[in-house]
């Protein structure tokens, strides 16, 4: 009973004195970053729109899905969080005495002349029933108990500040997890879209082709019939090889962007996903609303995850200062003990051991200092390392907002070029065909639509792909559905 009330003591003294800690108070440091236009928030914020409801292309659902299931950085990342969450498992083991059930039969062989000398009773009735004596004695002692070795009272908070330490990591990795997630969505969505734009392009290409090989043998009709030129003939054909040139350019990026495609996914694309349609598809990506919270920044997974990170490194600090003051372990063990085997259990074979040891620094070399020292430059360096991460989700909001709204005054003016260019061939052709102008005018204006459409084509990838940064940069993607809106 006095070894059951002496161990409940020692446990009270731990859950009293380990609720202290020397760690410095947690204060996040101020942004350094000016804040967002429209501010406050007018609508739902992007890190509650679902991925699901942001991308409604039923093909791109499918492909994100995938990618999600089988993806090898999203695995490796989800892997960390259950290492980072095992070590602050047994960081916080240290909290808690680690108890063992033992059993010991100890032999030993001890020398007549010692016996004699130590315990002159013992020799003498090991050498009753002879002349002479014996050698030595064999000694059995059996013991059979339970105890605790070497547990550290935390006093002054060392083995609770490393537990905080080690669940702000299993925190990170988490976060860390959830901003690869973000990425990954992100990515599959722009690498579909530019498959699309591929095809796209590859089919204005090939009716491009088609129509630069009429006209080339038109001229070469008319060149065998002494109504054209040479020249003529000559510019008609570099037209045809340069479109059978950029043919091949867009063949060639086809496949090389679904093979990013394909990566992404971890998988082979399903053999259901159509991308012949290109970017006629429809809607494939959702408009965000204006309003931006304020608190967009420090939502982000990346950052949340820096933050994690200076909250280790704060913690440590406190690890390091209680290595300035003593140290307190305790051993204990209760149980059995006889030289008998069958008298183990016996009245009167308990036994008990107790031993508080306590260990005072005196003189270290600097180490405690140095380490001290060195756990507040890890501070620094995580506060430097979290503003980072602010400024660059700052700078990938500001720079998608600042592109979302000159990219749609793009698209316009890029759209009206075509329709002109469109207009201009017809009539620049026609005049052609009808002996007007010579085939140069026909050519500069095919030439034209040409480049215009391929760079629609450019401009409405551009415009896809950053509704999809600036989704990712205000923290969507993260959930499959919408959050519901609260009343």
């Amino acid at each position: 009973m006095t070894c059951a009330r002496t161990c409940f003591l020692a446990a009270a003294v731990t859950t009293l004195l380990g609720a202290c800690t020397l760690e410095p108070n947690y204060h996040r440091p101020a942004s350094p970053v000016p804040p967002l236009e429209g501010g406050t928030a007018g609508g739902t914020a992007a890190a509650d729109v679902g991925w699901h409801e942001f991308f409604p292309d039923p093909q791109l659902q499918q492909l994100i899905a995938l990618a999600l299931a089988n993806n090898r950085d999203l695995r490796v990342a989800a892997l960390n969080v259950q290492s980072a969450q095992a070590q602050y498992r047994i960081q916080r083991a240290q909290l808690f005495p680690t108890i063992d059930a033992s059993a010991v039969e100890q032999v030993e062989r001890i020398p007549i002349s010692v016996l004699e000398s130590e315990n002159p009773s013992a020799a003498a009735a090991a050498a009753q029933g002879g002349s002479a004596l014996p050698s030595g004695v064999t000694v059995h002692t059996y013991d059979v108990g339970v105890g605790f070795t070497s547990y550290e009272l935390d006093v002054f908070g060392r083995i609770r500040s490393l537990s905080h330490a080690a669940l702000q990591q299993y925190f990170s990795s988490g976060e860390t997890r959830r901003s690869v997630q973000l990425t990954l969505v992100a990515e599959i969505a722009s690498a579909y879209v530019a498959v699309l734009a591929d095809q796209t392009l590859l089919d204005i290409t090939r009716d491009t082709l088609k129509s630069q090989e009429d006209s080339y043998a038109l001229t070469q009709k008319l060149f065998d019939g002494g109504t054209s030129t040479e020249l003529a003939v000559r510019q008609a054909e570099s037209t045809v090889d340069t479109a059978r040139a950029n043919l091949a350019q867009y063949n060639r990026q086809l496949a090389q962007d679904r093979d990013a495609l394909q990566l992404l996914l971890g998988a082979p694309i399903p053999d259901g996903i159509d991308f012949s349609e290109g970017l006629n598809r429809g809607n494939m990506v959702a408009e965000l609303e204006e309003g931006i919270p304020s608190d967009v920044l420090v939502r982000r997974p990346d950052v949340l995850a820096a933050e994690h990170q200076l909250m280790a490194a704060n913690a440590q600090i406190g690890a390091a200062r209680a290595a300035f003051f003593p140290a307190i372990s305790l051993t204990g063990n209760f149980g059995t003990e006889s030289t008998q085997l069958s008298g183990l259990f016996k009245s009167g074979s308990s036994a008990w051991a107790f031993s508080p040891q306590i260990s005072v620094p005196i003189f270290t070399g600097g180490a405690n200092v140095a380490n001290l020292q060195a756990t507040k430059i890890a501070r620094d360096t995580a506060v430097a390392q979290y503003e980072k991460a602010i400024q660059t989700a700052f700078r990938e909001v500001a720079d998608a907002l600042i592109a979302r709204g000159t990219l749609d005054d793009q698209l316009a003016a890029q759209q009206a070029l075509v329709i002109a260019s469109e207009k201009a061939y017809k009539l620049a052709d026609m005049r052609y065909r009808g002996g007007v102008d010579s085939y140069l005018s026909a050519l500069d204006a095919q030439r034209t639509l040409y480049g215009a459409q391929q760079q629609l084509q450019v401009v409405r990838l551009t415009r896809l792909q950053n509704l999809v940064t600036l989704y990712k940069a205000l923290g969507g993607g993260l959930r499959e559905h919408a959050v519901a809106a609260s009343n």
